[in-house]
């Protein structure tokens, strides 16, 4: 395996960076919809429904309360998640392409990404929800404060299990899919000159297949993290409630506004990780294969 030094995984980092913020501020409205229609506190059906009906009785900014908290924590596991995919990809020898290493490279990550996006998932589901119940949350911030002087620090860590699985199997096939078809498309004579598009293509693609694959685990740890903390079901309760109550296409509820907002997002965050890459260094150093 390479050294941190030859693998340069400081510019790898910042490319990450720019696929947090990029993707963050795009997707934020898009998974504000889809918690409210996984967790049911809405009786709009579609995508636009529930995001007319916010606007209209909450007003636009409601839109994007809670940002700063994902805004910093997907800032933050971004960079973690594309470094040590940087790192796992080159200890496992992989190839670019359809190489199931990649695969375990994703999978590799969900260990130290759970850490970080379990807190950013638990406080924008209870900010997300607070609008519609009590409204007690001035901000993110107050959001954490309180809940950690209510309930202790280890409050944040609701659902961090669920989470941690969920992780695991978005990032396997999320960079497993993204290097098949990266590889695939930048190879055919359609993309060959087309480097730009094809990168966008096959992100948002490996992100709506990836979200699609992972949404009843994203479902239940909704229904954990959502409810009254602290917590009176595990994601296996949650698990057995939704399938008794609502049935089992309940594991599928607002998976229209992730699977779109995950091609939107991946598009725009693969774009710009690979963008700020080719402006540190002239491009990914994984156009070989490895003997």
């Amino acid at each position: 395996m390479k050294s941190w030094e030859e693998l340069r995984l400081r510019e790898e980092a910042l490319g990450g960076l720019c696929a947090g913020v990029v993707g963050t501020i795009i997707g934020f409205p898009l998974d504000l919809v889809k918690t409210r229609m996984q967790t049911g506190t809405t009786k709009q059906t579609t995508i636009f429904s529930v995001g007319q009906s916010i606007v209209k009785e909450e007003g636009i900014r409601a839109l994007y309360k809670g940002l700063w908290p994902p805004l910093i924590s997907l800032s933050i596991l971004n960079t973690v998640t594309f470094a040590q995919y940087s790192m796992w990809r080159e200890f496992y020898n992989a190839n670019p392409g359809w190489d199931q290493r990649n695969f375990f490279a994703g999978i590799s990550c969900a260990p130290v990404s759970g850490v970080v996006s379990t807190v950013e998932n638990l406080v924008k589901t209870q900010m997300q929800l607070d609008n519609i119940t009590t409204k007690q949350y001035r901000s993110s911030f107050s959001c954490v404060k309180t809940l950690i002087q209510s309930h202790g620090v280890g409050i944040i860590y609701t659902g961090h299990m669920i989470n941690t699985v969920r992780e695991a199997t978005f990032l396997g096939s999320y960079f497993f899919v993204y290097e098949g078809l990266r590889e695939g498309l930048v190879r055919s004579s359609a993309f060959a000159n087309h480097v730009q598009v094809a990168i966008p293509i096959a992100g948002g693609l490996s992100g709506a297949f990836s979200w699609f694959l992972s949404f009843p685990l994203d479902c239940v740890r909704a229904g954990v993290q959502g409810q009254r903390l602290p917590p009176q079901l595990g994601a296996r309760q949650v698990l057995v409630s939704l399938l008794r109550e609502r049935g089992v296409w309940s594991l599928y509820s607002g998976a229209s506004a992730s699977i779109a907002r995950a091609f939107l997002v991946s598009g725009s965050r693969f774009s710009a990780y690979e963008g700020a890459l080719w402006m540190l260094r002239g491009g990914r150093n994984y156009e070989r294969h490895h003997d």
